[in-house]
């Protein structure tokens, strides 16, 4: 894949299931139609990831921080396409506590719960994305207006986020 996304290769997505629950062995291909095709072919490539790692906008999985860096990547990149589309993906996977919600509901309820991995998928995309923020920091002084508003409002948002809560 060039030297743009060049570790994406490293990440054994056959092992993963996206938030579909199927498996994410397709997530490098949309990642290099992001970085690599037309804008018509990157924009479709960033909702159908955003399906896949984000599903209905605040379900994550497994697959979900593994694709975190390289979605920084992307944002960071001068030539990439709709950087603000991945901006609000980023803030999205960020503010993502569905998962951590359920969990402290069943737990408070006293209910046997059968997901017990998922809150770290939530905590580990999380995590992700704040190692990215020098990156989104250097997209937040973008001379194009779109790009800045969306790198600072995704500041602004890890800024306030609260933690997640124990379990």
């Amino acid at each position: 894949m060039g030297g743009l996304l060049k570790s994406v290769s490293g990440v054994r997505w056959a092992e993963l299931r996206d938030a579909t629950g199927a498996p994410a062995g397709g997530i490098p291909s949309l990642l290099s139609r992001i970085a690599y095709g037309d804008e018509d072919a990157a924009r479709i490539a960033i909702d159908e990831l955003g399906d896949a790692i984000c599903a209905l906008g605040f379900v994550v999985s497994e697959a979900t921080a593994p694709t975190v860096p390289f979605l920084v990547e992307l944002a960071g990149t001068p030539h990439v396409a709709y950087k603000a589309e991945l901006l609000a993906l980023l803030g999205s996977i960020c503010q993502t506590d569905q998962w951590h919600s359920a969990a402290t509901a069943a737990r408070n309820g006293k209910r046997d719960t059968s997901y017990h991995q998922q809150p770290g998928w939530e905590a580990a995309a999380r995590t992700a994305v704040f190692a990215g923020r020098s990156v989104i920091e250097g997209v937040a002084s973008s001379v194009h207006p779109e790009e800045a508003a969306s790198a600072r409002r995704l500041l602004q948002m890890m800024d306030h986020i609260p933690p997640f809560p124990e379990l």
